[in-house]
């Protein structure tokens, strides 16, 4: 099975990390910041993963350290738990409505990082919870996962719809690229390697 798990211990955040690609039991997660929370368990739900997070940080001071901590532990988790990438789809895209909200995620398992996110969030808090950090947590994901991530917002109204179609849309083409195709042999790349 194509799992991995993963601890991250530094002076702002503890996060413990575990997920299974290829089995869907309900996700637990605890982060201190109840809005990722919904957001990764939309995000398991959707990629039908297994997740389990807990993470303790110092959201006295904010939230910032903690959700970058947990997407950069996430992209090192889908990065281990892939190996040598061979026989997966490689890409994945999706178009999820939420409500008046439109999202867009496509991606390229490639071992190349890079980020482009088209989201304009006009609300810039949800609760206690700073919108920009949505940006800061794809990123980690990337970078981390060496994956080639494109998230867009087509239109929508609502800020936390917005967001939610997003991380579903994620997690759908997440389900597409990692799915094992008895079409191809070894990796889906010409150069033999991702």
């Amino acid at each position: 099975m194509r799992t991995a798990t993963k601890t991250r211990t530094t002076a702002e955040t503890d996060i413990e990390l575990a997920l299974n690609l290829d089995v869907q039991e309900e996700a637990t997660i605890s982060t201190g910041v109840g809005f990722l929370d919904h957001m990764l368990t939309l995000f398991a739900k959707h990629s039908r993963i297994t997740l389990h997070v807990k993470a303790d940080g110092d959201t006295y001071v904010d939230a910032h350290h903690t959700v970058e901590d947990i997407g950069i532990t996430l992209g090192l988790c889908l990065k281990e738990s892939l190996g040598d990438k061979a026989g997966i789809n490689r890409y994945g895209s999706a178009y999820v409505p939420m409500d008046e909200s439109l999202g867009f995620a496509a991606l390229d398992l490639s071992g190349r990082s890079y980020l482009v996110f088209d989201a304009e969030l006009t609300n810039p808090k949800l609760g206690d919870f700073d919108t920009e950090l949505v940006e800061e947590f794809f990123q980690a994901v990337a970078f981390n996962a060496e994956m080639n991530l494109h998230l867009r917002v087509l239109y929508g109204k609502n800020t936390h719809h917005k967001i939610e179609a997003l991380f579903k849309a994620f997690g759908r083409a997440l389900r597409e690229a990692i799915t094992t195709n008895p079409e191809i042999n070894g990796v889906n790349s010409t150069k033999g390697v991702l």
